[in-house]
C-alpha cells in the first residue's frame, strides 16, 4: 500500500485579508488586498522594530527578495510591542532606518496578527499564488527553507499557469538629504571633535566640536565587510592608543578605526552570525558574533553588548581572543553571578572604575556588572521584566523606562539613561536610589556623551546631536575643585510662586503638534522642604508650598520647551529643544520673596 496516497489530505486554508489601521508604507500610498497579489508568492513578515530577532530576519530575507523579485512579494506586517512602536511616524522611521525594501502594513492594533493567530516576533507566513497558506515559521534562521519552498512553488504554479511574474508593488520613498541619517552612537575624540556611527548610511562621521559641521566620512556608504565598508555600525569605544573600536552590528564584527591613518581593520568576528552550538570563546577572528550593539573599555578588556544573543562578551586586544562574560542566551531579567544572569537585548554600555552599566533594552532596565572576589555579579538598578515599561520617576523600585538604548556615566557617580522610546533623558542616582527626568521631547535618543558641563545626546530619529546642560548635582565635585558657591536665595515659608520664563526665539513658535511643548519638573533636597508642588507637569508656572520647619535646602528645577521655525511655507520646519536645570539654594525667612522667576529664554517679568 502507498502510504503517501493513503494519508489524509490536509484542508487548504485561505489566507485572511490584510488589515491595519496604520495603512501601507512603501507602496506610494496605495493599499493592497490579497486579491491584488494573486498569482504571486506572498511572504508575510510579522515584525516589530524593537526586536533584534526581527532585524535578523530582515537581513536574512534580503537575498531571497532580490533573487525572486519577479515572483515573490514580501510584506512586512508591523505588529508593535511597545507603545512607541504603535506610533505611525515611528514605523515610517524604522522602515527607512533598517532599509526595508518591500511594502509594510502598519497594524498598530494587531488586527492581522490576530487573524493569522501569530504568537511570536518574528513570524513568517508563506501564501501561495492561489491565496492559500502553505507555511508558517516563528523565529529566525528559516531563510534557506523558505527559499527552497519558493522554488517549489514557482515550479508548481508555473506548470499550472497560476504564477504571475512582473514588477512588485514596492515603491521607494523619496530620499532625504541630511548630514546624518539615524545615527546610533557617538564619542568625543581627543581633538574635541565627535565621532558618530551614521548607522543607516553605513558610515562613521567625524563632526567638528560644534557637533554639526562634517569633517569627514569613513566608509563607502554601502553595506559591506571590506576594509572600507560597514553595515549598520553602532557602538564606539576609544582605546588608549587613540584608535576606536566599532561595533559593526550587521556585519557581526568588531572593527578598529585609526583616526590618524584612516585605516579600518577587523579585530573580532567572521562576518557570520553566531548560532547556538557555535564557539563562545577563542581566537577573535575565528569566532562568530551576533549583532554587537555597543562596546566599552572596562577591566582591561573591551566589553561587548551582544544584543543578538542577550549576553555580554569581551575582546582582549592583548591575546586577541573573545569570550562570553555574562548571560546565558536566555532572554529575560535575572540577576546574580554573571554566568547565570539573563539579559534581554543589551544595547548600551558605560564604564566607571567600579561598575559596567548596561542599558538592557527589551526589559526596559538599567543594570550593572561588578567585580567581586567570587567573580562578576549582575544587578538590576531599574526595571522589572520584559513586559513592564513606562515613564515614571521616583524610587528605583517603582520607576519605569521604555526600551533604553544608551547609558552614560556622569561625574558624580550617577548615570544618564537614553530612554529611547520615551524620547527622554533620565538620570539614576545610586546614592539616593531615585530616577529623575533630565529632558524630554528628544526623538529616540540612542546615546549621549559628556562634553564639559554639557551632555551631547544622539537624537537618532532627528538625525542630529543635541547639546543639553547637565543639572548642577550631576556635575558636582568636591570643594577642593574650587567651584563658586552661590549665595542662597531668601524665600518666605508657605506659598512660593515658581515661574519659568520662556519666549520662543525670533522666527520660531512653540511646537504643539505632539501635545504640550513645555515641561516642568520640580524636586528638593531635602525632600521635606516641599510640602506640595513637586513632580512633573506641562505648565511653566507652579505654586510651591515650603515647609516652615525646614530652614534651608535646594530647589531642583528642570524645564524644557520645544519650538519650531515659524514659516508656513516650510512643510518640514526645523525644531529645537530648549532645556535648563537649576539647583537653587534657598533660605527660609519671614521677609523672603514669594515669587521665584527663572529664565529659560526671554526676559523675566
Amino acid at each position: 500500500m502507498n502510504s503517501a496516497a493513503s494519508a489524509p489530505r490536509r484542508a487548504r486554508v485561505r489566507a485572511p485579508e490584510l488589515i491595519g489601521k496604520g495603512g501601507w508604507l512603501n507602496t506610494g500610498g496605495k493599499p493592497y488586498t490579497l486579491a491584488d497579489l494573486r498569482g504571486r508568492i506572498v511572504i508575510l513578515d510579522f515584525w516589530t522594530f524593537c526586536c533584534i530577532n526581527c532585524l535578523h530576519v530582515l537581513d536574512e530575507l534580503r537575498e531571497l527578495e532580490e533573487k525572486h523579485r519577479d515572483t515573490v512579494v514580501i510584506i512586512g506586517v508591523h505588529s508593535p510591542k511597545f507603545v512607541h512602536e504603535a506610533e505611525h511616524a515611528a514605523v515610517v522611521d524604522a522602515v527607512e532606518r533598517y532599509e526595508v525594501h518591500h511594502p509594510v502594513l502598519d497594524d498598530p492594533e494587531l488586527a492581522t496578527w490576530k487573524q493569522y493567530a501569530v504568537r511570536a516576533w518574528p513570524t513568517l507566513v508563506v501564501i501561495d499564488p492561489e491565496g492559500y497558506i502553505v507555511a508558517q515559521h516563528a523565529g529566525e534562521g528559516h531563510a534557506h527553507a523558505i527559499a527552497r519552498l519558493v522554488e517549489e512553488l514557482e515550479a508548481e504554479h508555473e506548470a499550472k499557469g497560476t504564477l504571475r511574474r512582473g514588477d512588485g508593488p514596492y515603491v521607494a520613498p523619496e530620499p532625504v538629504a541630511t548630514d546624518l541619517r539615524f545615527p546610533g552612537k557617538a564619542l568625543l575624540l581627543p581633538s574635541g571633535n565627535f565621532l558618530v556611527s551614521d548607522s543607516t548610511r553605513h558610515q562613521l562621521v567625524e563632526l567638528a566640536a560644534d557637533g554639526e559641521s562634517v569633517v569627514r566620512r569613513i566608509g563607502s556608504g554601502e553595506r559591506g565587510f571590506t576594509a572600507g565598508s560597514f553595515s549598520e555600525p553602532q557602538g564606539l569605544a576609544l582605546m588608549d592608543d587613540g584608535t576606536v573600536v566599532v561595533a559593526d552590528t550587521v556585519n557581526h564584527a568588531l572593527r578598529r578605526f585609526d583616526p590618524v591613518t584612516g585605516e579600518v581593520e577587523t579585530v573580532a568576528g567572521t562576518g557570520r552570525q553566531w548560532w547556538q552550538g557555535s564557539a563562545t570563546s577563542g581566537p577573535a577572528l575565528e569566532v562568530d558574533l551576533s549583532s554587537p550593539w555597543d562596546v566599552a573599555w572596562w577591566q582591561g578588556k573591551v566589553w561587548i553588548a551582544m544584543a543578538g544573543v542577550h549576553q555580554l562578551w569581551t575582546w582582549d586586544p592583548q591575546t586577541r581572543t573573545v569570550e562570553v562574560a555574562a548571560g546565558t542566551t536566555n532572554e529575560g531579567l535575572v540577576d546574580g553571578p554573571a554566568a547565570e544572569a539573563w539579559f534581554a537585548q543589551p544595547s548600551g554600555l558605560a564604564a566607571t572604575e567600579e561598575r559596567l552599566w548596561v542599558a538592557d533594552s527589551e526589559t526596559s532596565a538599567l543594570r550593572y556588572v561588578e567585580a567581586t572576589p567570587d567573580g562578576y555579579v549582575v544587578t538590576t538598578a531599574v526595571g522589572t521584566g520584559l513586559f513592564d515599561f513606562g515613564h515614571r520617576d521616583g524610587d528605583a523600585a517603582q520607576a519605569l523606562l521604555q526600551h533604553p538604548l544608551g547609558v552614560t556615566a556622569l561625574p558624580d557617580g550617577s548615570v544618564a539613561v537614553c530612554d529611547t522610546y520615551n524620547h527622554a533623558l533620565r538620570r539614576f542616582d545610586p546614592a539616593t536610589g531615585r530616577v529623575t527626568t533630565l529632558a524630554t521631547d528628544l526623538r529616540e535618543p540612542s546615546d549621549a556623551v559628556l562634553a564639559g558641563s554639557e551632555i551631547v545626546v544622539v537624537e537618532s530619529a532627528r538625525h542630529r546631536l543635541t547639546r543639553l546642560r547637565l543639572p548642577e548635582e550631576a556635575v558636582r565635585v568636591d570643594a577642593v575643585a574650587h567651584r563658586t558657591q552661590r549665595a542662597a536665595t531668601e524665600v518666605a515659608p508657605g506659598t512660593l510662586r515658581l515661574e519659568v520664563v520662556f519666549q520662543a526665539p525670533s522666527g520660531q513658535k512653540l511646537d504643539d503638534r505632539y501635545g504640550p511643548s513645555t515641561r516642568l519638573l520640580v524636586s528638593s533636597t531635602p525632600p521635606e522642604l516641599l510640602l506640595a508642588g513637586e513632580g512633573a507637569g506641562s505648565d511653566l508656572s507652579r505654586g510651591l508650598a515650603l515647609n516652615p520647619e525646614v530652614l534651608e535646602g535646594v530647589l531642583h528645577v528642570s524645564a524644557m520647551a520645544a519650538s519650531c521655525d515659524d514659516d508656513p511655507a516650510n512643510e518640514y520646519p526645523a525644531c529645537h529643544v530648549h532645556q535648563q536645570d537649576w539647583g537653587v539654594p534657598v533660605t527660609l525667612t519671614s521677609t523672603g520673596a514669594t515669587h521665584l522667576p527663572l529664565v529659560l529664554a526671554g526676559l523675566p517679568s
